[in-house]
């Protein structure tokens, strides 16, 4: 891959300490993840997205950091690390990590400094109030699990302003020590290879937390700087960022006011991903094609990164109420499915019954669309979640290797396992786990495979446009094309159940020696006048490939 080889990837996302466990403790690590490493280069993925890495108390799964500069204990070394860089290098596969410096622990040195007096050097490092603020009670991430956004501090005889839960406050990005200290954050793994960044929360650190203003200004500056920065000590690392914000504001995070994609490399698209839900519930294209139509043009050399589902809920906030219960009564039906009223923490697999057909329709749809698609561990093997588990930790269960005790994660006792292991029922490790599906040649992680091995010749869907081909075609019916360097593609996608014809006799003429490359049955000889599709079918068509 080139300069822009993130434009090519596929990035697979997971928890180290939910992977795989290497010494028997209950709790992944490094080296268990290491030993999975042919796993992953066999599946086709490029990049791996590991989750927090630092050393934590654990109140928010690794989010609350205690040290931005080290690996917690509990996954290893940093000598670990870099043996894990290494490997994954030498299987052509990248590692980005987790930025969380929105905030820190209140068990981080820098904030009990803070905290301890008025002169400490650290004090305005976070944000303070002496008084107390008139939006103490807005602002909140995690709505019904947060009372406040500021908290009074006893020792520091202050307020101090987080975002989300109080054992995380908020630092200063106001304070150019604190930019300073983020640049050197990032240099330090950079140095040790990584290849970039998911910055959670991106909003927030660029936010200039004013007390008692609940649109505090907004400083886009400090991106260009990172940016900047990156690019200098890491050549090709990029910065892929979390950013769930108004359509409107969007084209900020990539790109100055004169159009130079100088910020953001990338960024999650939470519009396409909100819609694409939706269009599933509705067995529908109609919410994508609207997402594809208002969705703002990038600069150059920037992308989006796809997903369906990640390590959080599916967001849903971007919709309007009528669209959320319509997606509530399809995938989230009971109210110990949904999270913060704005969500839903299941997997696909169970969403859609398990029904195969459509998880092959949902995830060709998904890896189709132009950007940078994003798996989460497991989805490739159809893992379900534990709605046991309290709020987000539902779908952050341990990895489902084999049939072995605790589905071949761990040696360990169950009971101390770092979380349960689904099993029993249709999700559970005894049914559905890496081993029983790579002896099956017809297996859903078998399907991955092909599909995502598919994507990887077919370059113009990452690096391409991406459009909608407005001819008249059956309900449920999306058509759209990658156009590139390289050549163009077709894709149809059946939304709908019934087995339908789509006239696409328009785009004969541009076909030179027309393949079809993926589709969910046999189809016979290709026909652009009368394409047969099935219903949940889908079927890719390379129309021309260039010299």
């Amino acid at each position: 891959m080139g300069e822009r080889w993130y434009s090519e990837a596929v990035v697979y996302c997971l928890d180290v300490d939910s992977f795989a466990d290497s010494d028997g403790d209950g709790v992944g690590d490094i080296r268990g993840l290491i030993g999975r490493l042919d796993y992953l280069a066999r599946l086709g993925v490029t990049c791996v997205w590991l989750h927090p890495i630092h050393p934590s108390p654990g109140g928010d799964d690794g989010y609350d950091v205690t040290d931005f500069y080290g690996v917690d204990p509990r996954l290893g070394s940093l000598g670990d690390f870099a043996e894990l860089l290494h490997e994954a290098r030498n299987r052509g596969i990248r590692v980005i990590i987790d930025l969380v410096v929105n905030h820190t622990s209140d068990e981080h040195p820098w904030f009990q400094s803070a905290r301890s007096s008025p002169d400490s050097p650290y004090r305005d490092w976070y944000v303070w109030s002496e008084t107390e603020p008139p939006d103490r009670h807005q602002g909140m991430v995690f709505p019904g699990e947060q009372r406040e956004t500021w908290t009074y501090d006893r020792t520091a005889k202050a307020w101090y302003y987080h975002r989300f839960y109080k054992f995380q406050p908020d630092l200063n990005f106001a304070n150019p020590r604190v930019r300073e200290e983020v640049k050197k954050i990032v240099a330090f793994w950079l140095q040790l290879g990584v290849s970039g960044f998911r910055i959670d929360a991106a909003p927030f650190i660029i936010e200039l937390t004013e007390p008692g203003n609940a649109n505090s200004p907004k400083d886009f500056e400090f991106l260009t700087d990172l940016r900047a920065h990156v690019q200098w000590r890491g050549d090709d690392a990029i910065l892929l960022a979390e950013a769930n914000v108004e359509p409107d504001s969007l084209v900020a995070y990539f790109s100055d006011a004169g159009g130079s994609a100088n910020r953001l490399h990338m960024l999650f698209d939470f519009m396409l991903n909100g819609k694409l839900v939706l269009a599933l519930a509705r067995q529908d294209p109609e919410p994508i094609i609207d997402a594809l139509r208002d969705t703002p043009m990038l600069p150059a050399d920037s992308q989006w990164a796809t997903f369906i589902r990640n390590h959080d809920e599916i967001d849903l906030s971007r919709l309007t109420a009528e669209q959320r219960e319509e997606v509530y009564q399809q995938f989230g039906p009971d109210e110990n499915m949904r999270l913060y009223d704005r969500g839903i923490r299941r997997r696909l697999a169970p969403m859609l019954g398990g029904d195969r057909r459509r998880l092959e329709l949902a995830y060709a749809l998904q890896f189709s669309l132009r950007g940078t698609p994003v798996l989460r561990y497991g989805d490739e093997i159809g893992m379900g979640e534990d709605l046991a588990q309290t709020g987000r930790y539902a779908i952050r269960t341990p990895m489902q290797w084999s049939s072995a005790p605790n589905g071949g994660f761990s040696s360990a006792p169950a009971g101390q396992l770092v979380r349960p292991v689904i099993s029993g029922g249709e999700f559970g490790y005894e049914k559905v786990n890496v081993t029983a599906q790579r002896r099956d040649p017809a297996s859903l992680l078998a399907w991955f495979e092909r599909m995502i091995h598919t994507l990887r010749e077919a370059p113009e869907v990452g690096s391409g446009g991406c459009t909608h081909i407005d001819v008249p075609a059956p309900p449920g019916v999306l058509a759209h094309r990658a156009d590139g360097p390289s050549g163009t593609m077709v894709f149809l996608h059946n939304l709908g159940t019934d087995d339908v014809e789509v006239d696409l006799g328009a785009l004969a003429k541009e076909a030179d020696l027309p393949v079809e490359v993926l589709a969910d049955q046999e189809y016979g000889e290709l026909t652009f006048d009368a394409l047969a599709l099935g219903g949940y079918g889908y079927r890719w068509i390379r129309l021309r490939r260039a010299a």
